[in-house]
C-alpha cells in the first residue's frame, strides 16, 4: 500500500515537472525567422538529390502505377491527399505526353511545399511546370463540388478497375 502510494506521487510529480519549462526566460539562438530580410537562410541544409530522368521505354501501365505509389507516398500530407486523390481522378485518362508532364511535376521539385504552393496558387508556377497537367491540378485543387478530402483514397478502387 505504501509503495503504490508513493509510486503514484512519483508519477504525479514526473508529469509535473514534464509539464514545466526548465528555464524560464532563456531563448533558444535557433528558431523561425520567416522571411525576414535579416534571415540569411545560413541554416538550412541542403540535401543533394539525384536530378530526374524521364524513364524512356517504361511501359504505360506500369508508368501510371509507379505515378499512383508516388503521388500517396509525399513527404507531407497536403501533398498526399492532394496528389493521390488528383491520380484517382485523371491518371488512367491521361495521355503520354501528359504522364510525362505529371511525372515531371512530382518527381523534379526536390520541396513538396513548392508543388503545394503552385497547385494552390499561392506562389507561381515555374515555366518549366506549367502545362496542361499543371492546370488540371490548379482546377482540381479549387474543389468546386465542395468534395470532403480529408484523406488518401483506399486502394480499392484499383481491383474494381482490374476486373
Amino acid at each position: 500500500m505504501l509503495a503504490s502510494f508513493i509510486s503514484k506521487g512519483l508519477v504525479k510529480g514526473v508529469c509535473r515537472a514534464a509539464w514545466k519549462p526548465a528555464a524560464v526566460g532563456l531563448a533558444s539562438t535557433r528558431g523561425y525567422r520567416g522571411d525576414s530580410p535579416a534571415d540569411t537562410r545560413g541554416d538550412l541544409i541542403e540535401i543533394p538529390l539525384p536530378p530526374w530522368e524521364e524513364r524512356l521505354g517504361e511501359p504505360t501501365d506500369i508508368k501510371r502505377r509507379r505515378l499512383l505509389y508516388e503521388s500517396r507516398k509525399r513527404g507531407m500530407l497536403e501533398n498526399c491527399i492532394l496528389l493521390s486523390l488528383f491520380a484517382k481522378r485523371y491518371l488512367n485518362s491521361m495521355s503520354e505526353k501528359q504522364l510525362m508532364q505529371y511525372d515531371r511535376l512530382i518527381n523534379e521539385p526536390s520541396n513538396d511545399w513548392d508543388i503545394y504552393y503552385w497547385a494552390t496558387e499561392a506562389q507561381p508556377t515555374p515555366d518549366v511546370y506549367q502545362g496542361e497537367v499543371m492546370d488540371m491540378l490548379k482546377e482540381f485543387t479549387k474543389n468546386r463540388n465542395q468534395e470532403q478530402r480529408l484523406d488518401a483514397p483506399s486502394l480499392e478502387y484499383l481491383e474494381k478497375e482490374v476486373k
